[in-house]
């Protein structure tokens, strides 16, 4: 009975408010709900989640001071900096009210945020609850960061164009354009953001989406660095309940089309929720899709865009073109053999999840490195590092969808994709690793 009791006590959960990452903190705090725990989201007003799609929660809505300038000008260290400058004081304010009121059965256990709302961590600081780090991202990715003050103490930061193909020292296979780094005026915001979201403070853990199959090797070496309990759990969303997390509205009528094809014959293209296409390489990924001959799925946001006069009717119903696609369910559709991805972390491990190979066209942050993974270590991914030219992308869709590079993929796919459900099966990995983050929630 004491144990159930102390099972209802309540968690804070801090997103960064960005599709990439509220998705695995909602996932996250649906699976610890389904353990016992009371879930607060605190979340800034940009990007607010509808509370009806998430009746199990409580929101605390927390004013970030962000106008619709700073949106619109993309500066996401801008972003990230001010939401972890406006937000602290109204979070304080805000747990110390509702600690006034708590009673032991509903207690907060603990503050779990985004490894760049590290406001949270001060504040739970401040009012004596433990906290928890969530890395979005794959183990990959911190290793690189980590890797950084040893590149600049060592004269390689920042980087001349000439050593763009070089491989990193130490941390092969990536070569330095595949580090989030780049010669600008904002390197220093850049590298001083990533110091930050590296600096654990008093944080007791860290909680990856991730898994050892895929990484047991590099997350030894964060071990090595953090000296803290490492938490993989991934993939959040095969342990989650088939809920939909999208700030975009999902169009299913898409899933109807993939019922009338053939097993494994459509590729997915999706270069997820911030990249955009100019005109011309959408004019060039329309025409190289309709060239390859191969059915396929495209999500293209772009409203102001018009397809190119003739492109329908080539493609006739050989072609799916929506706004947004309910990812999962397309990725575990068994008709979609190709996935031509941005390479986000979510992307990346959802695909690999359903034994789909890709083709990697990253664009930021740490897309290039899981784009380099994918390629070079899990080798489940062909990369993509050309021009957007018709000729191109018809030849990489045959390559992957019917090529013998893309059957080698697809094997090496369909093998991770057993592993990992053994992670999360009884005993596996991942489900002892659930088992003692919850564990170590309970022990505060």
């Amino acid at each position: 009975m004491e144990y159930q009791r102390e099972r209802c006590r309540r968690l804070v959960l801090v997103p960064l408010p960005f599709q990439g990452h509220i998705t695995p903190m909602l996932q996250l705090g649906t699976i610890l709900h389904s353990k016992g725990f009371h879930i607060t989201i605190a979340h800034t007003q940009f990007n607010f989640p509808d509370p009806l799609n998430y009746p199990d929660f409580d929101f605390l809505p927390m004013s970030d001071g962000i106008c619709e300038r700073n949106v619109s000008s993309h500066n996401f260290i801008a972003l990230i900096s001010g939401f972890n400058t406006n937000c602290k004081g109204h979070l304080q304010e805000s747990l110390a009210r509702i600690m006034e009121k708590e009673d032991q059965d509903n207690k907060i256990a603990c503050i779990i945020y985004d490894e760049y709302m590290h406001f949270a961590e001060e504040v739970a600081t401040h009012l004596g609850i433990p906290s928890i780090i969530l890395s979005t991202s794959s183990a990959a990715k911190m290793q690189s960061y980590l890797a950084i003050p040893r590149l600049q103490k060592d004269g390689y930061i920042p980087f001349q164009d000439s050593m763009m193909l070089e491989l990193v020292p130490g941390l092969q296979p990536l070569r330095f354009k595949d580090l989030c780094l780049q010669i600008s005026k904002n390197l220093d915001d850049l590298l001083q953001m990533i110091a930050k979201a590296l600096d654990p403070r008093s944080s007791s853990a860290i909680i990856w989406n991730t898994t050892d199959c895929l990484e047991q090797s590099t997350l030894a070496k964060i071990q090595q660095e953090y000296q803290l309990p490492l938490f993989p759990i991934g993939p959040l969303h095969k342990t989650v309940a088939a809920t939909s997390i999208s700030l975009f509205k999902e169009d299913q009528s898409c899933i109807s089309w993939l019922d009338k094809q053939s097993h494994n014959s459509v590729i997915y293209v999706s270069l997820g929720s911030i990249a955009f296409m100019d005109n011309k390489d959408l004019l060039e990924m329309a025409w190289g899709l309709a060239n390859s001959e191969q059915p396929f799925l495209w999500v293209v946001r772009m409203d102001s865009t018009p397809l190119p006069q003739g492109f329908q009717e080539a493609v006739g119903g050989r072609g799916c073109i929506v706004k947004w696609a309910p990812q999962k369910q397309v990725l575990a559709h068994n008709s979609v053999g190709g996935f031509w991805s941005h390479c986000g972390w979510n992307s990346t491990i959802e695909s690999i999840s359903e034994g789909v190979p890709l083709i990697c066209q990253p664009y930021f942050g740490d897309q290039r490195v899981n784009a380099r993974y994918l390629s070079q270590v899990w080798e489940v991914g062909l990369a993509w590092e050309n021009d957007m030219k018709r000729g191109a992308i018809e030849e990489a869709i045959r390559m992957l969808m019917v090529g013998n590079e893309g059957k080698l993929a697809r094997q090496k796919a369909k093998d991770l994709k057993q592993k990992i459900e053994l992670s999360i099966d009884h005993g596996g990995s991942s489900y002892n690793s659930l088992n003692d983050l919850v564990d170590l929630i309970l022990s505060f």
